[in-house]
């Protein structure tokens, strides 16, 4: 668990009541793009609570899933729902039986809330605690409103304070950079290693940022738009990039893959082989992958002379971070023997995969699930940034804020130009910022 904000040392402050009103705006989605701007009641903040006054929230795209269908995957919201969850502020009021915290302090929110009794919140891993109330998610019900109001009352222990020089924008980041850190957490990359990113959105560009920090040499980071790959290299997140070419099953190296690819024996009428127990369309799709990762690897495929033919092929570990199947059918093909692959991507809920890809070479898939214990560490690496003589720091994460709404009121905008790429002017969008 995170550490408690009422086992301070320092005496405990007597409750401080919000001098605010007890009306807050609020953005609230009540069914799909049905986006609506509402005055609702705030209570004084409860024991343990802190009343915080939101100043950035940055929309990630589950929030956007939401806001075109009222669901993310198999998540359907049956209530209206504020949105939002990666979010920084100020405090503004202060629960009885809270220390630590004085009004004016800035802090970024851990929105996630487990139970902390169960077993498996007494190991630390309270992200897979079967109680999590989760803001701006259908998960719970009632669902746990998220953050796209003016106020909201939240636990202390999961309010981290902020240094003064880390802005407002980037403490918002805090939230998708807790992701990347939990992905390598659970990857484990020893120095030296080579990792592979599928995927540049928020998540891909911090976690290969993350991998980079954790001591890999190589980052390659993949995507099929060329803006974003251009981005990652340019800033630092990744070392090389690769712009896949649409649709995926498309190769740099062949202009396509076609049912007869010349891999297997035609068939007699009856005859059965491990290939043909796969639909033509299945199967195009793993010759697709297998092709894609070949051409993804000689991206970094070191000069002939310094060639080890006994050495297998392939990253140490792949982080894919989109959700998609044809994603993680190139991310098994691409990871050596013996290494990871990282689900980090939330998307296609059943997969069709070449299970013996992972099985024969012992390839471990290992699942994440949102964070644990990771506010300290992107508070510390947020804090770092800039520094000279640390070797690899964070790339700025204010940087990778390309788009700021202004007010509540600007939200359905936000959340349009979130689900883009780029804006009506051809440029860049990565991360869309709604401010108070």
């Amino acid at each position: 668990m995170a550490p408690s904000a009422m086992s301070d040392s320092t005496p405990m402050q007597l409750p401080i009541y919000s001098k605010h009103s007890n009306k807050v705006n609020a953005s609230v989605l009540h069914g799909p793009r049905d986006l609506r701007l509402e005055v609702r009641n705030i209570e004084d903040p409860g024991l343990g609570e802190l009343q915080i006054a939101i100043k950035s929230t940055g929309i990630c795209g589950s929030d956007v899933s939401y806001y075109k269908k009222f669901a993310n995957g198999d998540l359907c919201a049956c209530a209206p729902l504020s949105l939002g969850h990666e979010s920084s502020g100020t405090v503004v009021a202060i629960g009885p039986q809270v220390s630590g915290f004085r009004i004016g302090d800035r802090v970024a929110l851990e929105v996630g809330v487990p139970c902390g009794q169960c077993g498996i919140c007494r190991k630390g891993r309270y992200n897979l605690c079967k109680r999590m109330r989760f803001r701006s998610s259908a998960k719970s019900i009632p669902h746990f409103q998220g953050t796209l109001q003016e106020r909201i009352n939240h636990p202390a222990i999961w309010c981290h304070k902020l240094p003064e020089h880390v802005s407002f924008e980037a403490a918002a980041l805090l939230e998708p950079l807790s992701v990347a850190i939990h992905a390598v957490n659970r990857a484990t990359p020893v120095p030296g290693s080579t990792a592979l990113v599928m995927g540049a959105g928020t998540v891909g560009l911090l976690t290969a940022a993350m991998a980079r920090q954790s001591g890999c040499t190589s980052v390659t980071i993949t995507d099929i738009d060329a803006g974003r790959v251009n981005y990652a290299v340019k800033k630092g997140f990744a070392t090389h990039g690769f712009v896949v070419p649409r649709p995926l099953h498309m190769s740099s190296s062949s202009s396509s893959i076609s049912t007869n690819s010349g891999n297997s024996t035609p068939l007699e009428l009856g005859s059965m082989t491990p290939a043909s127990l796969y639909s033509n369309s299945i199967y195009d799709q793993l010759e697709g992958a297998k092709s894609l990762a070949a051409d993804i690897l000689s991206l970094t495929k070191p000069p002939s002379d310094l060639q080890n033919d006994d050495e297998d092929e392939g990253v140490d570990v792949t982080f894919e971070c989109t959700g998609k199947e044809t994603c993680m059918h190139t991310s098994l093909y691409a990871t050596r023997p013996g290494g990871k692959v990282i689900m980090v991507g939330m998307g296609t809920p059943i997969q069709t995969l070449p299970m013996s890809a992972a099985h024969l070479r012992e390839v471990d898939i290992l699942g994440i699930f949102r964070y644990a214990n990771t506010y300290g560490t992107g508070i510390r690496l947020l804090s770092a940034q800039g520094k000279v003589g640390g070797g690899f720091t964070l790339p700025s994460l204010d940087d990778m804020v390309t788009h700021k709404f202004k007010g509540l009121d600007a939200a359905k905008h936000a959340f349009e130009l979130a689900s883009k790429t780029v804006d009506g002017k051809g440029n860049l969008v990565l991360k869309v910022v709604i401010e108070a």
